[in-house]
């Protein structure tokens, strides 16, 4: 199968070493630092297992706390910056927000009425119900949903890699020059569409598990493209994506070096499934590190045959008569 070429820097050129140490650090406040990721995923889990019910059905809880998480993990940047070369600019920063805007309102909706309600549907039709999955412990049902959207978005991800019409909507998310915590919203809309999908809504869940489960993606997700320099304990990283994997998957060496680490939040699936790979990059993007501004990403998918349609155009006009 043909896939889209990816013209980088020779590997020489770039900081990007498999197996790589991440930067040195040591001592109590570096132990500290790398336990921040899943102290603040215990706090997630605290609040949603204790919040009382008024507070889960006000219908701006999970925006609120959304939005908090990413500030906290946005502001640790300037206190434990990881690399210098992805410091948050104003130029970044209002496209990340542009993203974080259009997933929490348009995608929202889009995967709510496309995907979400179709679901229901079916679920109601085929009389499928499931009332026993509320009976099981709050953290069991978060972490079974956590992992059932993660799979998911595990085997989407995997396939954006492999099939090149797929990956024409997911490349611009791979054109990112730098990581922050709010990237992971970074992408073509077709893409955050399809990443969004989930079979949850077949299931019956507890609202403040479903809600912490989306909390807890955000965290590892947020974490994951953070520029922390946070590596937390094996305990954490064995299961949820970090830093270290997320970068290597977006490495600036080739397309085909992308090809692994594809988690979102649960690294664990690459585990198993044989595309996990140990290691860290400072250098991230693809095509030579060109960074698209936002038309150029929403147009990404078509560009193939925007640029076909110009061609034959060109040629019909210089053709003799």
């Amino acid at each position: 199968m043909d896939q889209p070429s990816a013209s980088a820097p020779s590997p020489a050129d770039l900081p990007t070493i498999e197996g790589a140490e991440a930067p040195g650090r040591s001592g109590i406040k570096a132990s500290l630092v790398n336990l921040i990721p899943p102290l603040t995923l215990i706090a997630v889990i605290l609040f949603w297992g204790l919040a009382p019910e008024a507070v889960v059905q006000y219908p701006w809880t999970l925006v609120l706390t959304g939005v908090a998480i990413m500030a906290w993990i946005q502001g640790l940047e300037g206190f434990f910056e990881r690399h210098e070369g992805w410091r948050l600019n104003k130029r970044e920063l209002a496209t990340d927000v542009f993203y974080v805007v259009l997933s929490y309102t348009a995608i929202s909706w889009v995967s709510s009425h496309l995907a979400e309600e179709p679901l229901l549907s079916i679920k109601e039709a085929l009389g499928i119900s499931t009332p026993w999955m509320k009976e099981l412990p709050f953290l069991a049902q978060a972490l079974i949903i956590l992992f059932l959207i993660e799979f998911g978005q595990y085997w989407m991800h995997r396939w954006m890699h492999n099939w090149y019409p797929l990956w024409l909507t997911h490349a611009p998310h791979h054109h990112v020059t730098q990581l922050n915590a709010m990237k992971g919203f970074v992408g073509n809309p077709i893409e955050l569409f399809l990443i969004s999908l989930s079979v949850v809504a077949l299931f019956d869940f507890s609202p403040a598990a479903l809600f912490c489960a989306v909390n807890m993606g955000g965290v590892i997700s947020g974490f994951a493209h953070a520029n922390v320099r946070s590596d937390p304990p094996l305990a954490y990283s064995y299961f949820f994506t970090t830093i270290r994997n997320h970068s290597l998957h977006h490495t600036a060496l080739s397309y085909e070096d992308t090809r692994c680490n594809y988690g979102n939040s649960v690294i664990v699936f690459d585990r198993m499934f044989g595309t996990y790979r140990e290691g860290e990059s400072a250098i991230v993007g693809q095509d030579e590190r060109k960074r698209l501004s936002i038309y150029e990403q929403f147009m990404f998918p078509f560009q193939p045959m925007i640029d076909s349609i110009k061609a034959k155009r060109e040629k019909s006009a210089s053709a003799p008569n």
